[in-house]
């Protein structure tokens, strides 16, 4: 909180000064870029279709905000949380054989969810819950289609939903402040720190 130019207290839905420009255009260049697969979803129906198509924005929108932030360590962070979300979702579709309700193989957990969640997650721990809050409405929304449609039960997509969530818990900080990296490789283990300098 703090008081504007007549004295009165006022809060701050962000902690800076947004434009609002900027998540409109991450929206609209996520809207856009799934039109792209648009033939792909030609033959679903319209809740189905909804939901694949907030595969493809979640993601692309939090992809649209780092590079209109100019945030390159956000681009790192969110492709290091898409990744090991891709990961631990396929992992474990083959090592959980489970069957959809619709008879599809690989029903656990929900890959649409988890993407989805990465994204959202993404944008709320890195931009704050002004980008975050209806990011997870969307993401939810993502997780509902895939059970109304038998593509999914509940638990495949709350264990998908935990999964992008905690991907971004691992890899994404706030922006702006100090990063912490856990690294490995063949002949090393550490963890890279990444100080902004003023």
């Amino acid at each position: 909180m703090r008081k504007d130019s007549e004295g009165q207290w006022t809060t701050f839905l962000f902690r800076k000064r947004t434009d609002v420009r900027k998540p409109l255009l991450a929206c609209l260049l996520g809207v856009i870029l799934s039109l792209g697969a648009g033939g792909a979803f030609a033959d679903n129906d319209t809740l189905e279709t909804a939901g694949d198509v907030g595969l493809v924005v979640l993601p692309a929108a939090a992809a649209a905000m780092t590079v209109l932030n100019r945030d390159w360590e956000g681009t790192r962070q969110l492709g290091m949380a898409l990744l090991s979300t891709a990961a631990v979702t396929g992992g474990l579709k083959l090592t959980v054989h489970e069957k959809a309700p619709n008879g599809d193989d690989h029903a656990f957990p929900s890959g649409h969810t988890s993407i989805a969640f990465a994204g959202a997650s993404f944008l709320q721990r890195r931009y704050g819950w002004g980008y975050g809050a209806p990011a997870y409405l969307a993401a939810a929304f993502v997780g509902y289609s895939r059970v109304e449609t038998d593509h999914h039960r509940f638990h495949d997509v709350l264990a998908g939903a935990a999964i992008g969530i905690a991907s971004n818990l691992v890899f994404t900080t706030s922006y702006g402040e100090v990063s912490a990296t856990p690294m490995a490789g063949r002949d090393y283990v550490g963890v890279v720190v990444r100080v902004p300098i003023p």
